[in-house]
């Protein structure tokens, strides 16, 4: 019989929350279903981020490519992202590897048995991401509607004038940035790879000259 090898991929937003029940109930899956866990993953970080600004994400893709991995494990859906574009993104890319990914809060694999997309998980989970970036969107909208309510009463919503991130803080917001601009990347190439503001870059080269 063959060996079934998988990841666990587990995230959650914010420093104050814990993963420890998705690895747990991940780790209990695998075990009953006899698949051999070769690495977990897991990262806290907003799943608003792209692909890109995700360490432990990028890790697991970096992982696929270069070891046998047959399934990827995730507790839900928005654990992956809550940007609709690269949630199915990722879903692609590991599908052209041949690596299922099974989403446990919804019992569903993304390829069947043979390796081919399974075509009643694509239809669900396409939705999923819709629901999930429409989510992100309202939060937005709502917390937007928020500071404009606030302002109208005559409060301040920003940070105070002269107020600037310590070189220390910019070093843990910015990891990865930091990581492409030590390579020698130009500040154009690392914006068109993290999205992150020229302004900021430039700070952030500063910080290492």
């Amino acid at each position: 019989m063959k060996t079934i090898n998988s990841c666990i991929y587990a995230r959650v937003s914010t420093s104050g929350q814990q993963y420890d029940r998705q690895l747990a109930e991940l780790r209990e899956y695998a075990d009953r279903m006899g698949y051999v866990v070769v690495r977990e993953f897991s990262e806290k970080i907003s799943g608003a981020k792209k692909v890109e600004e995700r360490e432990a994400l990028m890790e697991l893709l970096s992982y696929v490519e270069t070891h046998p991995v047959d399934k990827v494990l995730i507790y839900e859906c928005s654990r992956l992202s809550r940007r609709a574009v690269d949630f199915l993104s990722v879903i692609e890319t590991l599908s052209a590897r041949k690596v299922s990914v099974y989403i446990h809060q919804n019992g569903l694999e993304t390829l069947l048995p043979n390796g081919t997309p399974n075509p009643i998980a694509q239809l669900v989970l396409g939705i999923l991401a819709q629901f999930n970036s429409m989510e992100r969107s309202l939060i937005r909208s709502r917390m937007e509607s928020g500071y404009n309510h606030y302002r109208n009463l005559g409060g301040q919503v920003g940070r105070k004038a002269g107020w600037r991130k310590t070189d220390e803080q910019m070093r843990l917001d910015y990891p990865n940035e930091l990581k492409l601009l030590k390579k020698g990347l130009s500040l154009r190439n690392v914006q068109a790879i993290t999205g992150t503001s020229l302004n900021t870059l430039r700070k952030l080269k500063a910080i290492i000259l």
